[in-house]
């Protein structure tokens, strides 16, 4: 498979997808979402928005339920009651696949890309035209695709290592491929788990200003356990403690609520 070197940044958005707006003004609304596990409320009656273009930080100790409020949105999990509404269409009887395709992208913890490929064509098996076995056959590598992969590689500052073998990337680097891999798909909303973890402080600075550039375009919901990170890119932060939403608001009147302080940031 052929690799494309970027000579210069492109204005070119990876993907237009057209998709309807809300009249509210949130790109997400969970209302009153619970989901139990043998018994156990891992997210209990849970409500929140989140709006167009906001970077919402979610944070809370180990078992509050971040993980699997993401799991739910993106339909890896389903919920036992509560609504997910994303741009007012319900998500929580769609398969994951076609959640993706109403625009809501997810990156995990750990970075999900071939290692035996290089950047460019990482970036390339993440086009919606190369899915499925009739898209790739038909697929074609034409100027509007060299385009979309350099425009992304230079976004998530890999622009001067397309030729390089994935696996050769340092741990950060790998992590902002595969927001790049979201990226080519055109996502609305993305979704992020702990996206700094493992990351040198220099790689950490980078990849806050790669998410404060992004949310100029998108939403984004990130997890993370970094209160440096948070105070770095935060418009508004959610604070979760067994299940339940336990403050919401700006990183000061977070960092200062005597039950954020008690639960989470006195440890």
């Amino acid at each position: 498979m052929p690799t494309f070197i970027a000579e210069k940044p492109h204005t070119l958005a990876p993907i237009a997808i057209p998709r309807a707006t809300s009249p509210s003004g949130h790109i997400l609304t969970v209302e009153n979402l619970t989901v139990s596990f043998d018994g156990f409320k891992a997210v209990d009656n849970l409500s929140l928005s989140i709006a167009e273009k906001e970077l919402r930080v979610i944070i809370g100790p180990n078992g509050a339920g971040k993980t699997t409020l993401l799991d739910m949105i993106c339909g890896k999990t389903k919920p036992s009651s509560g609504s997910i509404r994303f741009r007012g269409i319900e998500l929580t009887h769609l398969p994951e696949f076609k959640i993706v395709r109403k625009g809501v992208g997810r990156k995990f913890q750990t970075p999900s890309i071939y290692e035996d490929l290089t950047v460019a064509e990482n970036l390339e098996i993440s086009l919606p035209e190369a899915h499925g076995i009739w898209a790739s056959i038909f697929f074609k590598r034409t100027q509007h695709v060299k385009e979309i992969i350099e425009n992304v590689a230079q976004e998530i500052m890999l622009a001067d290592q397309l030729r390089t073998k994935s696996g050769k990337l340092s741990h950060g680097q790998k992590q902002w491929l595969e927001i790049g891999m979201l990226l080519t798909q055109g996502p609305d909303l993305l979704l992020l788990d702990e996206p700094v973890a493992g990351m040198s402080p220099r790689e950490r600075e980078q990849t806050a200003e790669l998410l404060k550039k992004i949310a100029l375009g998108k939403s984004l919901v990130v997890i993370e356990h970094d209160m440096d990170f948070v105070k770095s890119i935060a418009n508004k932060v959610t604070v979760l403690h067994q299940g339940k939403l336990l403050s919401e608001g700006s990183v000061d009147q977070v960092q200062n609520d005597p039950r954020v302080i008690e639960v989470y940031l006195g440890h």
